[in-house]
């Protein structure tokens, strides 16, 4: 599958205090935050005009997962705009909580840990081909996800009985399994869940939870482009791939993790010993003579070239992608604050540095102050993501839900929408099933639009 659907879920953290003192709950800032949602929606579960999903998970925890995508720049834009949306309710509720006299401000984080240690995903999805032998993902699928930590991961200060370190990713320590059907309590790096929102006997949705959530554009662009390649490589099985199975793969993760510049070799089921980035770029040289031979889309071939570039980069000076990277980023803020300050790892000033890289707030953010500057490389313009805000991707599904919900809206028509249906909640209860996401139109759901509008 050369053409790839693919989307993101992100979780985000949120708190509310003043002065450093929390005076809100999580589940009393949530409430205030989907006020105005659910004023609307009646419900804190929406989908939304740019045909995104937008709810309130468990632990009261905001998530926003962007609708189906076939372009990785859609996908960054549409990621980004999940933070816009959100950072306008953070508006209206800090309104809300300023008219009710209650004082203090809405923190809204991009990351995946909290300060008593629980820990929120960042999921990826791909749409890929039925396939019920899942080897080939163990075999190459989870140890290019393992060893990609070195430009997708977040970067985390880890406290733990062996002291503080400086990690590549937020959500290593949390994963337990490499594969099975459990996302919270034994978290794998693949979910096999079975629940395709989609023809079941064509597609399968991969739904990959090991990853962090990225305020880099780049990086997000990168780790699902990289991704989409892998996996087409896998599917088609044109360029010879090795088997890079790990001996023990939750340990490669975590050890990986915290080899910040890739000297130490994990070990594979079949004896040899490969670092993270030996594993990258064999899999980058075979991805180069994959596209070579295969006619994928401009944006998975730009993929693989950016691959190549931040592997090089990353072999001669891995600083050299603090505009790129979020943890080498965050490392580079870190150590300086040390240098100034001459400060610990372990001190109170580098644990805020490391949650005010992820704040969504446009001012106060480290991330965002940075990119304010110049300092990021940036994949996607200011204007697609306001434009992503309220329009659905054009060439997926996704296209045909937002177009209806903007309708309804439009006519004040009741509906009910999914991942597959369109309903009209009329006496006719009329619904369109859309089991293909490749699809952006068709006529049952044109003759569903006409009867909507010529009803209103």
């Amino acid at each position: 599958m050369l053409r790839r659907i693919y989307g993101i879920e992100t979780e985000y953290g949120i708190t509310f205090s003043l002065r450093g003192q929390r005076r809100l709950s999580p589940d009393e800032v949530s409430r205030f935050l989907f006020r105005k949602v659910v004023a609307w929606g009646r419900s804190s579960n929406v989908f939304l005009e740019n045909g995104s999903r937008l709810y309130l998970d468990v632990g009261s925890h905001p998530e926003y997962a962007t609708a189906e995508c076939d372009s990785l720049s859609d996908l960054v834009a549409q990621d980004k705009a999940g933070e816009s949306i959100l950072r306008e309710l953070v508006g209206y509720a800090q309104a809300q909580l300023s008219d009710e006299g209650i004082r203090g401000d809405i923190y809204l984080f991009k990351n995946n840990t909290d300060s008593t240690g629980n820990s929120y995903g960042c999921h990826e999805n791909y749409c890929i081909e039925r396939i019920e032998d899942l080897s080939r993902l163990e075999s190459v699928f989870i140890p290019f996800l393992i060893s990609r930590q070195i430009f997708s991961g977040s970067g985390k200060v880890v406290t733990n009985a062996k002291g503080t370190a400086y990690s590549l990713s937020q959500r290593a320590e949390h994963i337990w399994e490499a594969i099975s059907s459990a996302t919270t309590r034994s978290r794998p790096i693949i979910n096999t869940r079975d629940e395709p929102h989609a023809d079941p006997e064509k597609f399968r949705r991969l739904h990959v939870i090991v990853g962090d959530s990225n305020m880099s554009e780049f990086a997000t662009f990168l780790k699902v482009g990289t991704a989409s390649v892998v996996l087409a490589m896998i599917e088609d099985d044109i360029v010879q791939l090795r088997d890079y199975a790990m001996a023990s793969p939750i340990n490669a993760l975590r050890d990986i993790s915290y080899d910040l510049w890739s000297k130490e070799p994990v070990k594979l089921m079949n004896g040899r010993d490969l670092t993270a980035l030996e594993i990258q770029e064999d899999l980058c040289e075979r991805a180069e003579k994959f596209v070579e031979v295969r006619d994928l889309p401009a944006d998975q071939v730009r993929a693989v070239r950016l691959w190549r570039e931040v592997i090089e980069q990353y072999r001669s000076d891995p600083m050299g992608l603090a505009d790129r990277v979020d943890w080498i980023a965050k490392l580079q803020i870190i150590d300086r604050e040390r240098e100034r300050s001459g400060v610990e790892l372990s001190d109170p000033k580098i644990a805020l540095i490391d949650l005010l890289y992820h704040d969504t707030n446009l001012d106060r953010g480290l991330f965002y102050r940075r990119s304010s500057k110049g300092h990021f490389q940036r994949m996607v313009s200011d204007e697609q993501i306001e434009r992503a805000t309220t329009t659905p991707p054009p060439t997926t599904r996704a296209h045909m839900r937002g177009t209806f919900i903007q309708a309804a809206k439009q006519w004040r028509r009741d509906y009910t929408v999914d991942w597959v249906h369109l309903k009209l909640n009329d006496e006719m209860q009329r619904t369109v099933l859309l089991k293909d996401p490749f699809k952006s139109t068709d006529e049952r759901f044109q003759k569903l639009l006409a009867s909507l509008e010529r009803h209103g």
